[in-house]
């Protein structure tokens, strides 16, 4: 099978965005960086792609200007083992000016979309008992960053 390696539009931030990213992520590195020679577009020097790898999958980070822009129909989730997982990573990209969202979504600081999903959440709304399960959901959809206790606690909650 071919590797298959997501690569990230930035402007100009794609190995400010790598070193941040691999800052976070246990196993990850900053495997290459590459510069832009006088042919251009952009001036001689300039960093034109940084590869880095998290938790040792590999990503590139590509600056090919401002033409293209992340949206939330791309995002990249990170399954958390328990709450501390959860608030270290939420915490993290959220920082230096990302922005929560529902449901356990963010933007980190480049406007990157990130799920931050706790496997319980995943138990949770496939549980046998589909009260259980609604419940669950009800409460995670009213939820930016997901709390695994207060999920517990819905999906226990008698209607």
């Amino acid at each position: 099978m071919p590797d298959i390696v997501p690569c990230l539009w930035f402007d100009t931030q794609a190995e400010e965005a790598a070193n941040f990213y691999v800052s976070i992520f246990p196993n990850s590195k900053v495997t290459n960086v590459d510069y832009y020679g006088e042919a251009g577009p952009r001036p001689a020097g300039t960093v034109i792609t940084a590869s880095f790898e998290l938790d040792g999958k590999p990503f590139l980070g590509l600056n090919g200007g401002p033409e293209f822009t992340f949206s939330e129909a791309v995002s990249m989730q990170v399954f958390c083992a328990d709450q501390a997982e959860v608030d270290h990573y939420w915490d993290s990209l959220t920082a230096d000016g990302g922005q929560e969202s529902q449901c356990g979504w963010l933007k980190d600081r480049f406007g990157f979309s990130w799920q931050i999903v706790p496997t319980r959440l995943t138990e949770l709304l496939q549980d046998p008992d589909p009260g259980r399960a609604q419940r669950a959901m009800g409460a995670m959809l009213q939820m930016n960053k997901i709390v695994i206790a207060d999920l517990e606690t819905a999906a226990d909650s008698a209607s």
